[in-house]
């Protein structure tokens, strides 16, 4: 081996891998910045998805003349009504059924209790009794860990609540103060960085909105479909069954297989083997059609993100932050490729965007 071609690969190798690490290395102390910040950068983010959701409405009444203040108001009054409704709608049918529920949660466990009792398992009532009476034991000794569970509980839903306060508020203003926010940004920046950030935020928050409507869209008609099968068969909650289909929509893959499998679980409980089989077929229909026709003509500019993409940062996204890593993580990671998009764009050969320039030779160009 040529051992001047050696010691240059060994220094660049060692360049590459030093300049890795301190990329690595800003990465760690931004993730870490951001958790110590969690209770701000939270509300921030569900302020910008509301916002999606809501500013066509705004704009549409900013076109027609109204205040900017007006409009935001309107809209953001509009949207409390509409939470409002959805939580009664979900909360009087799972009160009015949820001994119909439990009567039947009661009918299944006998039935399981009546089939381990026979062949093959053979497992006697004894046995049953004495298993129970072991269950009962280990959770009067863990009442003291039941009981920080409780006040753990008590203080999520607080901070839930403190959450969606800071979020409502944001949306309002995200929705009066919004069209104003790139000028204002563009007039802070130096140099080119005063095209170059607003353009990429421009962007970013075109992908973000697409997103949001999309896959509200795709979970609007997912919930339908799904309640009106399960209307049709007799399943008690469907109303707060076909919400919670529509709401896990906004966590791709993941969300549909736990709403299907809330479903289908609340199907076997309440109807029986046969009409959990037939509500499970009805959700596997309805995926498929969700990826194969819904998405493709709602979605019609697309994220740009290949199915095993999403998966993957899906999965990455639930082991770091549970569920809001999973909710976050297609949005990122649509936003992180728009910024790879940019920088791409602009690291170009000047030649590689020349393409319809005439050829230095004086041949004629192909056609």
């Amino acid at each position: 081996m040529s051992a001047t071609r050696t010691r240059a690969a060994l220094r660049t190798s060692a360049r590459a891998s030093a300049e890795l690490l301190l990329i690595l290395l800003m990465i760690a102390v931004s993730l870490w910045l951001l958790g110590r910040m969690w209770s701000v950068v939270w509300p921030l983010v569900i302020g910008l998805l509301l916002t999606t959701l809501t500013w066509p409405p705004t704009r549409f009444l900013l076109r027609r003349g109204w205040k900017p203040a007006l409009a935001a108001s309107t809209v953001t009054v509009l949207f409390l009504l509409v939470a409002a409704g959805v939580v009664a709608l979900i909360a009087v049918p799972v009160a009015s059924q949820s001994g119909q529920l439990t009567d039947g949660v009661v009918d299944g466990v006998q039935k399981v209790r009546e089939w381990a009792a026979g062949p093959p398992l053979n497992i006697g009532d004894a046995q049953i009794d004495k298993a129970f009476d072991s269950a009962v034991s280990r959770a009067q000794d863990g009442l003291g860990s039941m009981v920080g569970a409780v006040v753990t509980g008590v203080s999520t839903v607080v901070n839930g609540l403190v959450t969606a306060v800071l979020a409502l508020f944001l949306m309002f203003f995200f929705l009066k103060d919004g069209p104003r926010f790139l000028p204002w940004l563009a007039r802070q920046l130096p140099g080119r960085l005063s095209t170059d950030v607003p353009t990429v935020v421009a962007r970013g928050w075109d992908t973000l909105g697409s997103f949001v409507r999309s896959q509200a869209a795709v979970g609007l008609l997912d919930a339908v479909l799904i309640g009106l099968g399960l209307w049709i068969l007799g399943v008690p909650l469907v109303l707060p069954l076909a919400v919670l289909t529509f709401v896990s929509a906004f966590v791709p893959i993941i969300g549909a297989f736990f709403a299907g499998f809330v479903a289908v679980l609340i199907a076997l409980v309440s109807n029986g083997l046969t009409d959990a089989l037939i509500v499970l077929a009805i959700i596997v229909v309805v995926q498929q059609l969700e990826g194969n026709v819904f998405q493709p003509m709602i979605q019609s500019r697309g994220l740009g993100l290949h199915a095993a993409v999403v998966l993957l940062v899906v999965t990455l996204g639930g082991n770091l932050a549970g569920i809001v890593g999973s909710l976050l993580a297609v949005p990122v990671a649509a936003l992180i490729a728009v910024i790879w998009d940019y920088v791409r764009e602009q690291l170009q050969e000047p030649s590689q965007d020349r393409g319809g320039d005439e050829p230095e030779t004086g041949t004629a160009a192909p056609s």
